[in-house]
């Protein structure tokens, strides 16, 4: 199952938006030859009348990708690793190569989760040997370096994939992306970082589908195609004075209609209700746009995991060398195994 699940995050291709989302010919002319942001805007508020989008940049402006040339759905963010827009992504995975998204996002947790399992079992095999080796009970004067090592790296990789694991899990159970952590999507009411949590029952149900029996299967079981979303806001329609909304608000969870939910009217999208200029995007829309706020999410889940494993792996040795009986050392262990434990004590102190 970890290897199923490594493999098909891997070789997963990142789902990206439909041909509906894309400028005509005529509107991508006219877009191209419009110098002025006001313009600009203009046409694509036309483009997306009859889209289900409900998000904005934070200046208010639709979301529009200049590289893919086409309008963003909700959540879906363009990678410049992949050089492709990808719907709800996540963050680019340097340890998979991968973008991790809509498509491969279940098989991601499956992989962390799998992988997990599998250096808890590697620690609970060796523990006893680990146990051995500390007493001067293990025999096998070859065997020791090797079971101390293989021990401490099953625990360094348990304990880092654990923090990363929970973290994503918390994130299942809040129904947000990495990049949505980072940066609120804003909607017509403002960000909201909460805006597509449905309860934690059913956005675990969105990553998972509804058959329990696959949930632990690396197989494709998310709701949804990717380009719409339900949420829990609610609005006001200024012309009829009604509250309406895409799921019903006592509900919590947009039970009474189906998955993905219909795109509103006109004059209830909260995107192209005209209230205020459109401006152009500042920077943090830039770095969205360029990539690179998706680089520094992924550079900092990668420091953060080599560090914490290498300062883990670092402790553990030290605490083994400082810890341990003297009287091992000398005895049945092999001189360049025996030159190593002293030189780590002695650069410790």
């Amino acid at each position: 199952m970890f290897v199923w699940s490594y493999w098909k995050t891997i070789f997963t291709s990142p789902a990206s938006p439909s041909n509906e989302f894309c400028l005509s010919k005529a509107d991508k002319e006219q877009y191209e030859k419009e110098e002025r942001p006001e313009s600009q805007q203009e046409i694509l508020r036309r483009a997306a009348k009859d889209l289900p989008i409900y998000t904005t940049t934070a200046s208010r402006a639709i979301r529009y990708c200049d590289r893919c040339q086409l309008i963003k759905p909700d959540r879906c963010h363009h990678c410049s690793a992949c050089d492709i827009c990808v719907l709800k992504m996540d963050h680019h995975c340097p340890w998979v190569n991968n973008c991790v998204g809509f498509s491969n996002y279940k098989f991601f947790l499956l992989f962390l989760m799998y992988s997990l399992l599998y250096c808890l079992f590697v620690a609970a095999t060796v523990l006893q040997y680990f146990i051995k080796f500390w007493t001067n009970e293990l025999r096998d004067t070859h065997a020791k370096f090797h079971v101390l090592f293989l021990f401490f790296v099953a625990a360094m990789f348990f304990i880092s994939i654990l923090s990363l694991f929970s973290y994503h899990c918390w994130l299942v159970g809040k129904n947000r992306s990495t990049i949505e952590t980072f940066r609120a999507p804003t909607f017509r009411n403002g960000p909201d970082k909460n805006g597509f949590s449905l309860g934690c029952g059913k956005n675990l149900r969105e990553v998972f589908g509804d058959e329990k029996k696959y949930w632990l299967l690396p197989v494709f079981t998310s709701l949804g195609d990717g380009c719409s979303f339900p949420t829990r806001l609610v609005i006001m329609d200024p012309e009829q004075l009604t509250v309406s909304s895409q799921n019903e608000p006592a509900k919590s969870s947009g039970a009474s209609q189906p998955f993905p939910p219909r795109p509103l009217s006109e004059s209830q999208n909260r995107l192209l209700a005209s209230d205020g200029q459109w401006v152009e995007s500042g920077p943090e829309e830039e770095n969205v746009k360029s990539g690179r706020l998706h680089h520094n999410i992924s550079d900092y889940s990668v420091i953060l995991f080599m560090v914490g494993g290498v300062c883990l792996g670092f402790f553990c040795c030290c605490c083994c060398c400082f810890f341990k009986p003297k009287k091992s050392l000398g005895i049945g262990w092999s001189p360049v195994e025996e030159t190593l434990l002293h030189r780590i004590q002695s650069a410790c102190l």
